[in-house]
């Protein structure tokens, strides 16, 4: 289950995140490194980013989504171990199409898998989300799991903090945001995709997220206002997920074929196994 709820992170990273920036809706500044810049006290919060507040950053997510009807780019997701350092990366693709009522279409392919510093090798796992049920393809090993993730008869906003099952700040009332976490924006690291702002959502205590994550970082290019990096860290800080989203591109005309699944047959040697919804 943990390979599916790594597939959230990059799911809800792509879902509503981006649009077109209105002549009166100028994009955010990105902040620059300032290696130069004094510490922050011990204990104390992060230094500010220079020219940019936590409500700008959440104004700019809150605008999202208007003008978005789907999506492609390409993803690498990254599993850390905080306690050992180990790591593996995935990387693929990832297409998303907006339809009616709050839903959604999700296909990702993973071709690659990457331990450590060693060469990637083909590894091919598959996510398709559509009409409530998660298929996952397992091509090495020809397993297939369906799961409905969504009670039949019953729609769910995929997009909203508390309803779907990955929280990020895209396309929600900046209120919202803040009655659920506490949010800063973290100075400028060399390390940062180019010309991104970073911002980190902490939950609140005695909310639902509180017992899931430690925080929720997300990477912003302010002139796409689109995330391009989303790292989560558990409440135990024992686990990282990263997913970085590169050569981004949206209102691409995605049809069925981008959402159909080749045909696989137990002759082929594939098992199939289903699972309907369960409270």
């Amino acid at each position: 289950m943990k390979s599916i709820s790594a597939m959230w992170v990059v799911l809800f990273a792509a879902m509503g995140c981006a649009s077109d920036v209105s002549a009166q809706d100028a994009p955010l500044q990105a902040p620059v490194p300032a290696p130069s810049q004094a510490p922050a006290e011990a204990g104390g919060p992060p230094l500010p980013a220079p020219g940019v507040s936590v409500d700008a950053v959440l104004d700019a997510l809150d605008r999202q989504g208007d003008q978005m009807k789907d999506f492609t780019a390409d993803v690498a997701l990254t599993e850390s171990d905080e306690l050992t350092k180990e790591a593996f990366t995935r990387a693929g693709t990832v297409k998303v199409q907006k339809l009616p009522d709050n839903d959604a279409r999700i296909h990702i392919i993973f071709q690659t898998r990457q331990s450590g510093g060693g060469k990637p090798r083909n590894e091919k796992i598959e996510y398709l989300l559509d009409k409530g049920w998660l298929t996952e393809r397992n091509h090495r090993k020809k397993n297939q799991v369906r799961r409905q993730v969504i009670k039949p008869g019953e729609t769910v906003d995929l997009l909203k903090l508390g309803e779907g099952p990955f929280p990020l700040p895209i396309g929600q009332a900046e209120e919202d945001v803040k009655d659920m976490f506490d949010v800063e924006v973290i100075p400028a690291a060399a390390d940062d995709p180019a010309g991104t702002i970073h911002g980190r959502l902490k939950p609140k205590k005695g909310s639902q997220f509180e017992r899931r994550f430690k925080h929720i970082d997300v990477w912003v290019d302010p002139k796409g206002q689109m995330p391009r990096r989303i790292e989560t860290v558990d409440v135990n800080e024992q686990t990282r997920q990263t997913t970085d989203l590169e050569n981004v591109k949206t209102n691409t005309g995605l049809g069925d074929n981008d959402f159909r699944l080749d045909e696989v047959t137990a002759k082929q040697g594939w098992t199939f196994v289903d699972e309907p919804y369960r409270e």
